[in-house]
């Protein structure tokens, strides 16, 4: 890359424009921005194939800042690179409903292509964009019509080094062979507390040679030349992700705050400021200056990028004519429609079966996945017992990257981050499974599927102390109560197979993510009053079992339950009816739904007046209150469980038929 004077003039505006934002909101972080601005404007400037007026162009290349406190110098070179983002709004940072927030946040800001800030998060996810441009080639590319060929870009920070997220998610990239993968470390020693070796010591580029990564260096984070030729030298390498670590200095150019912990998360202050604005040649009074010589500089990036995408949309057009199949699903997943009668390819339960909901799950997924092409995913190692290891489906691996089943290894937490950049390609629909208990390695990535209302499923099995033996530090207690107190995010219990069925309807038409929560044992396939059960579970809750009769409300009791506890409650109600004491079961696969339904729905459901209630959950109590009232009862845990048979643990914690019709007695009785 010939150097040119413009370039250095760019770059230093676009670090003062940073500067500006953060002394502006008197708020923010302005040392990276200072030292990372050179990498960003090579790859924004010089190398990415991106379109600032189509910033979901499919064929673009994503650039991900996993060190998303940065974020003030990706504004900056979104806004200087022609994208819709404009000075008001750069003046805007950090401030109460603008675009620019304090940390990148997806379908926010135009150019952001997911939502960083804790840190580790975004490499992870990255991983996940590059296994998603890898599969859709693979099932999409034919021949000379290359309609998905793009690379992806990270730049990541010291502490995402020392994040375990970004080390579980290097692992499987260079595992994969994810060779479009590129990533810049910002290398420049201070965290902050001040410098990294009082914490990181480790040799950080052979950890990368290690993991399979070719690994490369550029000592002078200053030097676009050096910066530029290690990315072009990374685009070369096809079978390897490739680690570049760029040496840079925090704070650079500050006189006074180089190189020192000050410059890391707190504005500058107006006399630095200004003696920064003089050692790179601008007024020092000036804010928010933009030199018009930069602006044209930076012209070409749209002018290019409106070319590539025009050339890119005539070839799918091509590729429209001679696989028209293609194109169509293709054009359809992007406008978020499933193929046409996809819901009849679902399985049909009848009775007398015996199932675990993980079970039915698996057959909804093995009926479904010819019928939905961009269906993909796998489990934290757990295929077998999450029931994700389906029958016909290939492994995805370096040398099958159109397989669709994904061993994520033993990497819970990496897993979740890589099915948010899979869901991120708007191309595929990822799914991904492990145990309910490890919800909580996966607890950060989950909450970020939920802040970006990304489609992700998360398969949730051995869902409570009745899986028994492998004793409470595998048995959930907390985690249902913590997973429905996330907004966006809907979670689903399923009492039976149909319940099941019904769950994962929902899951492939739902816009945002969805929790499935399984069970491991066995259960009885349930008999209804109604059998709409697609349409009644999808309003969260609703009448499995009800009164003969009309009663009043004062001799009704109502029993709400959730997944495995209630066909314990139906066997409840058939003890109580034989003390004529009407009962009606509810069954809540989704107290989230059904808090969405119409006030109508729920006082049809749950009528006030009956006040008689018990709810029963093997789970923490938490949240149930709402719903069995001031005079109900909650039958849940509030403690650890224990080792032992899941019927026997069951049986010790209360979850018997006896002892929930007892405590309606009891209710009963108090009530008199």
């Amino acid at each position: 890359m010939a150097r040119d004077p413009s370039d250095q003039l760019s770059i230093n505006t676009a670090r003062l424009l940073a500067v500006d934002m953060v002394e502006r909101a008197q708020s923010g972080h302005p040392g990276m921005p200072l030292g990372a601005a050179p990498m960003l404007f090579v790859l924004f400037r010089h190398i990415m194939n991106h379109n600032p007026r189509n910033p979901s162009w499919l064929n673009r290349d994503r650039f991900v800042l996993s060190a998303g406190h940065a974020s003030a110098i990706l504004y900056a070179m979104l806004h200087l690179s022609g994208y819709d983002l404009t000075m008001e709004d750069l003046q805007q940072f950090r401030q109460l409903g603008s675009r620019t927030p304090g940390h990148p946040e997806y379908g926010l800001t135009p150019g952001v292509e997911t939502t960083t800030g804790p840190l580790g998060q975004g490499i992870a996810t990255a991983v996940g964009m590059a296994i998603a441009e890898r599969h859709a080639a693979a099932i999409l590319n034919r021949g000379r019509f290359e309609i998905i060929n793009h690379y992806t870009y990270v730049i990541c920070s010291d502490g995402d080094m020392m994040e375990g997220i970004g080390s579980e998610a290097a692992s499987v990239a260079a595992h994969l062979q994810l060779g479009k993968l590129i990533c810049l470390y910002d290398s420049n020693g201070i965290s902050i507390e001040g410098p990294t070796s009082l914490s990181f010591t480790e040799d950080t580029v052979s950890r990368y040679r290690a993991y399979g990564w070719q690994v490369l260096e550029v000592e002078d984070g200053n030097d676009t030349n050096a910066i530029h030729d290690a990315v072009m030298l990374a685009r070369k390498e096809t079978r390897q992700p490739s680690f570049i670590r760029v040496r840079t200095h925090i704070g650079y150019g500050s006189p006074n705050r180089q190189d020192t912990a000050k410059a890391h998360g707190e504005p500058l202050g107006p006399e630095e400021t200004m003696l920064l604005k003089a050692a790179f040649g601008f007024p020092p009074e000036a804010r928010f200056h933009v030199p018009p010589e930069v602006r044209e500089h930076f012209r070409p990036v749209r002018e290019r990028g409106e070319a590539l995408e025009e050339t890119w949309n005539s070839m799918l057009d091509r590729y429209a004519l001679q696989f028209p199949e293609n194109a169509h699903s293709l054009r359809e997943q992007l406008n978020g429609k499933l193929p046409d009668d996809w819901q009849s390819a679902l399985p049909s339960f009848t009775p007398p079966l015996e199932r675990a909901t993980r079970q039915a799950s698996q057959a909804c997924l093995e009926s479904i996945t010819e019928r939905i092409p961009f269906l993909i995913g796998g489990s934290a190692d757990l295929g077998p017992s999450c029931g994700t290891l389906l029958k016909g489906a290939a492994s995805f691996t370096a040398e099958n990257p159109g397989g669709s089943t994904i061993h994520f290894g033993v990497r819970e937490h990496a897993m979740g981050a890589i099915l948010n950049g899979i869901a991120l390609s708007r191309i595929l629909r990822p799914y991904g499974a492990t145990f309910l208990i490890f919800a909580d390695y996966m607890k950060p990535a989950i909450r970020l599927a939920a802040l970006m209302r990304l489609p992700v499923v998360f398969i949730f099995t051995h869902d409570s102390i009745a899986l028994g033996e492998d004793g409470p530090t595998h048995q959930p207690v907390e985690q249902l109560a913590m997973l429905r107190a996330m907004p966006h995010l809907t979670l689903i219990r399923p009492a039976d197979a149909n319940e099941t069925k019904a769950a994962w309807a929902l899951a492939l038409r739902s816009k945002g993510p969805v929790a499935l929560v399984l069970s491991r044992q066995k259960l009885p396939l349930l008999e209804r009053d109604n059998d709409d059960c697609m349409e009644r579970v999808a309003k969260g809750g609703y009448i499995i079992s009800d009164w003969k009769n009309e009663p009043s409300p004062q001799k009704a009791a109502i029993i709400i339950a959730t997944g495995s506890e209630v066909h314990i409650a139906l066997q409840a109600k058939a003890m109580l009816d034989k003390e004529s004491i009407p009962t009606r079961v509810v069954s809540m696969p989704s107290s989230g739904l059904f808090l969405r339904q119409t006030e109508a729905w729920q006082k049809q459901v749950l009528p006030p007046k009956v006040t008689t209630r018990v709810v029963v959950e093997a789970a923490s109590p938490f949240g149930w209150d709402r719903f069995s009232g001031p005079r109900g009862r909650i039958i849940a845990i509030d403690r650890f469980g224990a080792s032992g048979p899941g019927e026997a643990v069951m049986e010790a914690l209360g979850f018997t038929a006896n002892h929930i019709a007892q405590t309606v007695r009891e209710l009963k009785e108090t009530a008199t």
